[in-house]
Formats: C-alpha cells, sequence, structure tokens
C-alpha cells in the first residue's frame, strides 16, 4: 500500500470564456488518485467537511479505488479557486481549513503496510496541520520510502523564511523530491533551481526533480543529472499538470521495486538510464493532463495509447 497525506479541496476552475466548473482537487489528493489510476493501491489521508463537496471528494475517491480511513469533521470542505488567464495559466485563491485532530494516536494504523508514503503542497507548511504530518513523515522514515513535493503556494504561505525552514525539515526526511523551477525560485531567489536541486540532494534525497514547464524536467542524482523535454501538446489548462508528474515519478518508482526503506540504498544507486525513464514517464503524465480540463491523471492504459 502507498500513502498520500495532504489536502483534499474543491477547485472551482473561472474563465471569462465559459462556466464555473467544480472539480475534487488538491495537491496530495491529486497524486493519490494519479497513483491509483496507474494501477497501484494507495489510500489517502486527508480532511473535508461533512457537506456536498465533502461528500464529492467521498465519491470521487470511491471512484477512483483510494480508500480514506479518516471521515469527514465539523469545518467546511476547502475551496480553491482557479481563475484561467487566456493561455490556459492558472491562478489560485483558496479558503482553507487544515487540522488532523488525532492522527497521532492513529499513526500505527494508518502507517500499517505502508511501502511508501508521499506529502507535500499545503500541508506540510499551514499550521497547525503541517507539526503533525511531519511528525508522521517522520515515523514512516525508518519503513517506507518518503516522497515531498513543496508545491508552494506563497498567496497563503506568505512567509518564505517558513516556508524554506518546512520545506527543507521535509527534504532531509525525503528520498525523492519533485519541485518546480517557480517553487525553488521562490525559496531561493538567490541561485537558480538547478543549484538549489544539487543543495538538495546533499541534504539526504536520493533524486531531486525540478519541473520547468515547456522546457521539461530535470534531474539530478548521485550518478549525475538528467534532463527531457517537455511533450508537445495543445494545452487545454494547467490544473493539476504538477500532481500528475509526481504520480508518475512515484508509479515509475514502484514499478522499479524501488519502494520500502530496504530499498533505500538502491534508489540512492539509479542509473541515469533509470532516471531519464522516470522523467519520460512522468512527463507524458503531465502532457495527457494538460490536454484535457481539470486535475484529471491518466490511466495506466492512457500512458501506453493516450499519446
Amino acid at each position: 500500500m502507498l500513502t498520500v497525506i495532504g489536502e483534499t479541496l474543491i477547485d472551482e476552475v473561472v474563465s471569462d470564456i465559459a462556466p464555473m466548473r467544480a472539480h475534487v482537487g488538491g495537491s496530495p489528493m491529486n497524486v493519490a488518485v494519479g497513483i491509483a489510476r496507474l494501477g497501484h493501491p494507495a489510500q489517502f489521508v486527508g480532511r473535508y467537511g461533512d457537506d456536498d463537496y465533502g461528500r464529492l471528494i467521498q465519491q470521487h475517491l470511491r471512484d477512483n479505488s483510494v480508500p480514506f480511513p479518516i471521515g469527514p469533521d465539523d469545518s467546511p470542505t476547502s475551496v480553491a479557486t482557479a481563475r484561467l488567464d487566456p493561455a490556459g495559466g492558472a491562478a489560485y485563491d483558496f479558503q482553507l481549513v487544515w487540522d488532523l485532530p488525532g492522527l497521532a494516536e492513529r499513526r500505527e494504523e494508518l502507517l500499517d503496510g505502508t511501502t511508501l508514503l508521499h506529502t507535500g503542497s499545503i500541508a506540510t507548511m499551514l499550521m497547525p496541520g503541517a507539526d503533525d504530518v511531519l511528525a508522521l513523515v517522520r515515523a514512516a522514515h525508518p519503513g517506507s520510502t518518503i516522497t515531498y513535493d513543496p508545491n508552494c503556494r506563497p498567496t497563503i504561505i506568505r512567509d518564505r523564511d517558513l516556508a524554506r525552514d518546512q520545506a527543507e525539515a521535509f527534504v532531509a526526511l525525503a528520498d525523492l523530491v519533485k519541485a518546480s523551477d517557480e517553487d525553488l525560485r521562490w525559496l531561493y531567489p538567490d541561485r537558480s533551481p538547478e543549484e538549489t536541486a544539487r543543495a538538495w540532494l546533499e541534504a539526504g534525497p536520493a533524486v531531486v526533480v525540478v519541473t520547468r514547464g515547456s522546457r521539461g524536467p530535470w534531474a539530478v542524482c548521485r550518478a549525475g543529472e538528467s534532463a527531457v523535454p517537455a511533450l508537445s501538446i495543445s494545452v487545454v489548462d494547467s490544473v493539476g499538470a504538477g500532481d500528475s508528474f509526481m504520480a508518475a515519478l512515484i508509479g515509475s518508482l514502484v514499478d522499479l521495486g524501488l519502494d520500502g526503506a530496504q530499498r533505500r540504498e538502491d534508489l540512492r544507486a539509479v542509473t541515469l538510464d533509470q532516471l531519464t525513464g522516470m522523467l519520460q514517464y512522468a512527463a507524458r503524465a503531465a502532457a495527457i493532463t494538460v490536454s484535457r480540463p481539470g486535475a484529471d491523471p491518466p490511466s495506466r492504459a492512457e500512458m501506453i495509447h493516450g499519446l
């Protein structure tokens, strides 16, 4: 079982040329669904309200065969409003609640059988829940591969120093990290994203991947560096592209049999050919996602036949 912990919310997509669309979203939840669609069992640990939007989230997880061991609470389901520009890019506004009371008491149950734990985004930076997530990652580390995507939201977490400290705490525990070049430029404005990725690699991870939009992804591991081109495709919108990329990175790691703490040294010895294959697989997943509206990650069959 793979476990994803983090926020789930409703993406309300607004543009000047189409009616409002409501999609179930939230970066970690999108990753959980993306992993499941790629054929790997994944559970999602997050919060949502006992309301219509919360029930929409529950149904979405059921439809994608993703178990959700934590039930609804009394706070409203979180909402992100994405306003699309004419090129399909998204600017976000958030109404958020992030708290997971009782998580510590259920830690052993939630991690039972978990070979890989993924987290990131708002869940790792917004208090009070971020501290609980970090504690769960620390508990999982001795038995599980840890993957992390900071997916910074400067409109929510405005304190750059706090965001940097939080990111570095998770990077130190992670085996695989993915971050966008925009994230890394915001966190470390005085150096290039590639320089930050190399520094993060020295902090502990086996692999650090940087997504660079139309330039394609780049990554560094102990064997060296690799980059692949972005696929040329007509973009409908960019919502969920990074999450699909992350899910496919995780899926390719599992396909290589590199999940589980007992494979940590094997992951640290990943070859450049293996790393390049992971980047190509993830770039393909992102390309399929941007070719259609909303955070709609591809299935394993689509990865074979979709482009």
